[in-house]
């Protein structure tokens, strides 16, 4: 039987992956994101896949505090890993709720590049 802490944490990346594929489609963005397997990888690249230049890193955490500060920073050293551009971190609280989770930086990414693209 396998470790119901790598359980929980399995079941968390299905339902993100899951949550991130509704949410995106219901604003017009069909893809299919899904859980990336090789949990602890040395060069860890993420826990959801399917997103272009996007690391998604996801917490099930009781102690939301402390995926709050540790995690964005993990979401961070995989996006360097991944060579990628951006980073997010999904974390579930009790009751099932879904917040995302940025850095500074990593906000600052989405939104320069929304401006950007904004721009005439």
């Amino acid at each position: 039987m396998a470790n119901p802490q790598k359980r929980k944490g399995d079941t968390a990346e299905r339902e993100c992956a899951d949550l991130i594929n509704a949410s995106l489609k219901a604003h017009g963005c069909d893809v299919q994101c899904q859980r990336a397997l090789g949990a602890g990888r040395q060069q860890d690249t993420g826990d959801i896949f399917g997103l272009r230049d996007h690391v998604i890193q996801v917490a099930s955490w009781s102690d939301v505090g402390a995926a709050a500060r540790q995690k964005p920073m993990a979401a961070a050293q995989q996006m360097a890993n991944a060579g990628a551009n951006f980073a997010s971190t999904f974390v579930r609280s009790r009751g099932g709720i879904w917040r995302v989770w940025l850095t500074v930086d990593q906000w600052a990414r989405l939104t320069a590049l929304q401006q950007r693209e904004a721009m005439p």
